[in-house]
C-alpha cells in the first residue's frame, strides 16, 4: 500500500513515525529507537501501548509487565487459556499471550474501529494467533462473550486517558463474572492520583463482586504521593500472592503487593460503586506525559 500525506510507513531507508487521526483522537506509532521492530503508539499524546513485533513476550509499560505476571500465573505454564481484552490498543497483551501460551484463543474489543485497522495494517497480527477483534463498546462486548468462557478478563480501557464510568460499577463486575468461568480470573489496570478516591472505590466495588482481591502498584502511587497506575487482581479462588509479590518486587519498577486485611484497611470505608452513582476516572494531570 502507498504512503498516504497522513501516514508515512517504515522503509528501510528511513524509521518514521505513524501520525493519524482515529475515532479516539491522534495516534502516533512512534518508533523505539532502542529496539529494531518495536514501536509505541500514543493518542494525543498519551502512551497507551508498546509493541516489539521480534519479541512480543517483551513488555514495556509497568503496568502491562504486571498484568503479564497475571497472565503468567492463570494457569500452569505454556496452557492454552481464553482471555477476553477489554481494550486493545496496539494488541500488546494479547501478542504477548499468544507468544507465551500458544493455541491460546483471545477475543480483543476495541471500540475504535479507526485505531483497529491502523495498528492492523502497521503492526500486524500473527496471522497463526487465534485472535478475534471486535469494533464494539467495551461493556456491550463483554456481553456477548458465552457465559463462562473466559479463563482471564483484562480491562484496559481509556477514553480521553480516563476509564468509562460504565466500566467502574458492580453491575459491570456482573458482566466480567458472568463471562468468567469457575476459578477465572480479573485484572484490571487503574489509574489514579491523591487522594485515591478512584482507587478505593473500585476496590470495594471488586471486593462486593469477587472473595480474593490483590492490587500491584508503585509504592508512591499507593501512599498517594503521585498519580499513576494500579493492577487490581480479583477471583473467587486463592490467587498466587507469594509469586506475585515476588515478581513485582524484582521488577526494573519495584512494586508492592497489597491483599487481605491491609488492601481492605486501604480502602478507608470507600463504598461499591453502581451504575447509577458511576464517574469516569479521573483525569491525569499534565506533568503525567512530559
Amino acid at each position: 500500500m502507498g504512503k498516504s500525506r497522513n501516514t508515512r510507513r517504515r522503509s528501510a531507508a528511513a524509521v518514521e513515525a505513524v501520525v493519524e487521526a482515529v475515532d479516539g483522537g491522534l495516534a502516533q506509532l512512534v518508533p523505539d529507537p532502542d529496539r529494531g521492530r518495536a514501536w509505541t503508539l500514543l493518542i494525543d499524546g498519551a502512551p497507551q501501548s508498546h509493541v516489539d513485533l521480534d519479541d512480543p513476550a517483551y513488555l514495556s509499560f509497568e503496568y502491562q509487565r504486571r498484568l503479564g505476571h497475571v497472565i503468567d500465573l492463570v494457569a500452569p505454564p505454556g496452557r492454552p487459556v481464553r482471555v477476553v481484552h477489554l481494550g486493545g490498543g496496539a494488541f500488546t497483551l494479547a501478542r504477548y499471550v499468544a507468544a507465551t501460551r500458544p493455541r491460546s484463543t483471545q477475543q480483543v474489543v476495541e471500540r475504535d474501529a479507526a485505531l483497529v485497522q491502523l495498528v492492523r495494517r502497521e503492526l500486524p497480527l500473527d496471522a497463526n494467533a487465534r485472535i478475534r477483534v471486535r469494533s464494539v463498546d467495551a461493556r456491550d462486548g463483554l456481553g456477548k462473550v458465552p457465559e463462562a468462557w473466559a479463563d482471564l478478563v483484562i480491562a484496559d480501557v481509556f477514553s480521553g486517558a480516563r476509564t468509562p464510568a460504565h466500566l467502574t460499577s458492580t453491575e459491570f463486575l456482573d458482566e466480567v463474572r458472568r463471562a468468567l468461568g469457575p476459578g477465572g480470573v480479573y485484572a484490571a489496570n487503574l489509574a489514579d492520583g491523591p487522594p485515591l478516591a478512584h482507587l478505593r472505590g473500585q476496590i470495594a466495588t471488586a471486593a462486593a463482586r469477587f472473595a480474593e482481591l490483590a492490587l500491584v502498584a508503585d509504592p508512591a502511587v499507593l501512599r498517594g504521593k503521585r498519580f499513576g497506575n494500579a493492577v487490581l487482581v480479583a477471583s473467587d479462588r486463592p490467587l498466587p500472592i507469594a509469586e506475585l509479590t515476588r515478581r513485582a518486587a524484582s521488577d526494573p519498577h519495584p512494586a508492592r503487593l497489597e491483599h487481605g486485611r491491609q488492601l481492605t484497611d486501604f480502602t478507608g470505608g470507600a463504598v461499591p460503586v453502581t451504575d447509577e452513582a458511576a464517574v469516569a476516572s479521573p483525569a491525569p494531570p499534565p506533568s503525567v506525559f512530559r
